[in-house]
């Protein structure tokens, strides 16, 4: 046992939609005493880094509606039932941007915000891209533009705020530190 282990009395479940579940987990501390855990729970995701043969990083632009604005990031989506990571990043590679890619590899996996949600991201890294003539296309509520940026490109980005979203900036601290070299 953990000594920061935190032992579950009960959970209410609060919501299920789409993506996401919440629920009131009431729990037992370290110290006996009794305390209440708001959870998110999400299926995980995947994030892909797409370089084309110039090493430039397929981007997309799309508005966040939990920002109420548009905001540039590597492509992505959540993973879906029996779905293993590598089919998953392939299958949003191809939807979000239209390509393809001869080599995908794993880079690691992380959890976006542990305080109150167990999502966990599975980051790629996908090279030797190839435009898939009749690309499988975005899902209904799904509307982006899609960019190709070079490293000093999107820090500046960053800088600017129009990449904000920690796993595209992760992702772009990943590129200059491994393509770069």
């Amino acid at each position: 046992m953990n000594k920061f282990e935190e032992t579950t009395i009960s959970t209410e479940k609060i919501f299920e939609g789409r993506v996401i579940k919440v629920q009131v987990d009431e729990v037992t501390l370290p110290n006996g005493k009794k305390s209440t855990r708001e959870l998110v729970k999400h299926p995980g995701a995947v994030a892909i880094i797409p370089i084309t043969s110039e090493g430039k990083i397929v981007m997309v632009e799309q508005f966040r509606k939990p920002l109420e604005r548009s905001i540039i990031e590597i492509p992505a989506g959540k993973l879906e039932p029996g779905e293993k990571p590598a089919f998953t990043a392939t299958r949003e590679l191809e939807e979000e941007t239209g390509y393809g890619a001869s080599h995908l590899e794993k880079i690691y996996s992380f959890a976006t915000s542990p305080g109150f949600s167990d999502e966990v991201i599975h980051l790629f890294v996908a090279r030797d891209l190839f435009k898939i003539a009749q690309p499988a296309s975005l899902d209904e509520d799904e509307f982006v533009e899609i960019m190709e940026v070079s490293i000093e490109e999107a820090e500046r980005l960053v800088e600017e705020e129009r990449i904000f979203d920690a796993k595209t900036i992760l992702a772009i601290m990943w590129a200059k530190n491994n393509l770069l070299k």
